[in-house]
């Protein structure tokens, strides 16, 4: 089979599909028709399926002959924003939006199994087996830890696993790798600060918590400046402050909820220890009591870099070596499929979805953010390829 010809024959379709699934977005947790539409695909591919993570699926595609077995996972959920474009496909859900390309993950990922699995059909087949992931609610409570907890790296186990994520500032038939360290985990930061109430014209009888949140505050930002290297990447950010009841009251307690970004799991300890610390002593120091507690968030995404070398040699042969491009820091944003990284060697890159010839530049989370639908065809080309790398390893 001719592989490129193939997908070129299937393109419109995909362009259906991505537009289908864009016109009608679903937020996190409640992809249900999304679920239903990817299974209708599925099964009318003759793919082998199941739901995972309640609103999620998995496919899988079975070699006729031994080998490795490659996952590619695409997101599903749309953001709670109310689109401003006006093509005939815009969400026709009010307060809800594809606004992060999802629709053309999930897309990519369907046009990849339907080429997978006519290649398995086929005399020769493929050597192994090729898992489509589904994954829903990557905006909120992240889904890929949810599917990798029910197991869907098991049965076939998954030796490698490959995610894309579409860019607008990449124009369609360019791709950007990192190697390393991708994208940071994340964790909530929830701080008490406990005082004692008085009159606020006898500040002497009582323990002011807005004056020790004040110090709180400062000290923490010394944790990035000089306890930890220049050099690594951490962002300590406080966005909300409550406390107090009436102007001439001493305040007795004051509630910070802030995150916390890290690129690896050692500064990630280190941090959250110099947090506690300076709360806690801080507000001893003044007279008063400092408690701190953290939610775990997403994990770092670390690049395997013997994947990322595979990724770049076919994008190179797919795109041309002078579209491959390479990120020179890693993003404090965060990125669930870390979770899939974490148990299989894996591999997550951007791939152009821009054009600035047709005015397709507006940032991911925007209400006017768009695709150039060229870039669907590129996705599936480039994921195609590096299954096939991955199965014949």
């Amino acid at each position: 089979m001719d592989i490129n010809k193939r997908i070129d024959e299937i393109f419109n379709e995909l362009v259906e599909i991505r537009r289908d699934f864009h016109k009608n977005p679903e937020l996190s947790q409640q992809e249900f028709r999304t679920q239903a539409k990817i299974i209708e695909y599925l099964n009318k591919w003759g793919i082998e399926n199941y739901i995972s993570a309640e609103t999620g699926v998995v496919g899988i595609i079975r070699g006729k002959k031994p080998g490795n077995t490659v996952a590619i996972r695409g997101d599903i959920d749309a953001l709670p924003i109310e689109e401003k474009n006006t093509t005939v496909y815009a969400s026709v859900n009010p307060g809800v939006m594809h606004a992060c390309g999802h629709d053309a993950h999930g897309t990519i990922v369907l046009g990849v199994g339907k080429i997978i699995k006519e290649l398995a059909d086929s005399e020769e087949s493929i050597n192994g087996n090729v898992k489509l992931f589904f994954q829903p609610a990557e905006e909120t409570v992240g889904g890929a830890k949810r599917m990798v907890k029910e197991g869907c790296m098991e049965n076939p186990k998954v030796d490698y696993v490959l995610g894309l994520h579409v860019m607008p500032y990449l124009d369609t038939g360019k791709l950007e790798l990192k190697y390393g360290k991708l994208n940071a985990a994340t964790d909530t930061i929830k701080i008490v600060l406990q005082g004692k109430s008085a009159h606020g014209a006898y500040p002497d009888s009582g323990v002011d918590a807005i004056m020790i949140a004040g110090h709180v505050i400062t000290g923490l930002q010394t944790i990035v400046s000089r306890n930890i290297s220049p050099l690594n990447s951490v962002v300590i950010s406080l966005g909300k402050i409550t406390g107090g009841v009436k102007s001439n009251v001493i305040a007795d307690q004051v509630k910070i909820v802030g995150t916390l970004r890290t690129l690896d799991s050692q500064t990630r300890l280190y941090a959250k220890e110099r947090i506690e610390s300076i709360v806690k002593q801080t507000a001893v120091a003044y007279g008063g009591e400092g408690r701190v507690t953290f939610k775990e968030g997403y994990q770092a995404l670390i690049n395997n870099d013997e994947l990322v070398t595979i990724i770049k040699e076919n994008a190179e042969k797919v795109l041309g070596m002078e579209n491959v491009e390479y990120k020179e820091f890693p993003s404090l944003g965060a990125e669930d499929f870390s979770y899939f990284a974490d148990v299989a060697k894996g591999a997550f890159f951007h791939l152009g979805c821009g054009n600035s010839e047709k005015g397709i530049t507006s940032p991911i989370h925007t209400e006017t953010f768009d695709i150039d639908e060229g870039c669907l065809k590129v996705g599936v080309k480039l994921q195609v390829k590096n299954v096939l790398t991955l199965l014949n390893r």
